[in-house]
């Protein structure tokens, strides 16, 4: 099917969904399948040293499938929905280079947004004397004050963004007391854009319980591999709370058990409420998106690689590969 893949096209695959559904397995699979090499749209896996809590892909999931953004910062390094989207479109553009299919693959919404229609997001410059204001006020109030500030000018945003995602949140009030407008009306319209690229974007989602069940899992396992060891070693590299890659679920949580915040069962149970409420907000994100198409694991038998046949029917109607 692939030998006839036609790179003018543009074609772009995205395989995603709420954490711990099943992305890594099934989009290992398109690739092997279809031609393809996986770019990841996580928000976690781009840092090296951070792989238990992010539950990065290893080199045997890939079995032999070249992955992008993985591996490609150190955890003191800022990354965000900018210099992920330069990322990717690098890593889409060599991908094609090689006559082959990029599948993104990865749960973070907004990046995908950002990749597929080509957000704009340098419009305003940041303001520094707002910018630190409302640092202050973060500091001295905690983030729901911030979030609370939010919600009265810009509600979708404010549930769009966690409260403890500091840095989306102030950057949205900021940008509305620059311009007087939402963010989130930015946003609407840069997504209604037409994307440079001819793509079918699938969302994997499954029963709410058994998604949860899995995620509690996760996080289990997460710790008997090791979880505590990688943020102590984290630590000791002089990486603190205030760094993007030490706000991501499970680093904030065992950070806080070894500042003597909280103890060992409060982190890990706050791990697994925090995932669940963000696999919830995921899943809002992406049914609130155009042009997706679903894959639910209970009417393919919970099967790969049924799902994958699905999707190889898709790519042969849609690009006409043969």
């Amino acid at each position: 099917m692939t030998a006839s893949l036609c790179v003018s096209d543009r074609p772009l695959l995205i395989i995603t969904g709420p954490t711990a559904v099943g992305k890594t397995a099934l989009s290992i699979q398109a690739a092997k399948a279809l031609n393809g090499e996986v770019v990841s749209a996580d928000s976690m896996q781009v840092y090296r040293r951070m792989d238990i809590g992010s539950a990065k892909v290893t080199r045997e999931e890939m079995d032999g499938v070249p992955h992008h953004l993985i591996d490609v910062l150190e955890p003191w390094e800022p990354f965000n929905v900018a210099v992920f989207q330069k990322l990717a479109r690098e890593a889409v553009e060599d991908i094609y280079s090689r006559g082959r299919l990029p599948i993104i693959a990865g749960g973070t919404g907004f990046y995908i947004q950002a990749l597929l229609y080509d957000i704009d997001f340098k419009e305003t410059e940041e303001n520094g004397a707002i910018r630190r204001e409302l640092e202050r006020l973060g500091e001295e109030k905690g983030p729901e004050y911030l979030h609370r500030m939010l919600e009265e000018i810009d509600p979708e945003s404010a549930a769009a963004i966690h409260a403890n995602n500091r840095k989306r949140v102030i950057r949205a009030i900021e940008y509305y007391k620059l311009t007087g407008e939402k963010i989130s009306v930015h946003n609407q319209e840069e997504r209604e854009k037409t994307s440079p690229y001819h793509f079918l974007y699938y969302v994997i989602s499954m029963d709410r319980e058994e998604l949860y069940r899995r995620i509690d899992r996760r996080v289990d396992l997460m710790m008997e591999n090791g979880l505590v060891e990688e943020v102590k070693r984290l630590k000791e590299m002089g990486c603190t709370r205030d760094m993007v890659s030490m706000q991501g679920l499970g680093y904030k949580e065992i950070l806080d058990y070894l500042d003597g915040k909280c103890t060992l069962e409060e982190a890990v149970y706050v791990m697994k409420r925090d995932t669940r409420h963000f696999a919830k907000r995921q899943l809002t994100w992406f049914r609130r998106e155009r042009d997706t198409r679903w894959l639910i694991q209970e009417e393919y038998d919970c099967d790969s690689r049924r799902m994958l046949e699905k999707i190889k029917v898709d790519c042969e109607k849609e690009y006409q590969w043969k």
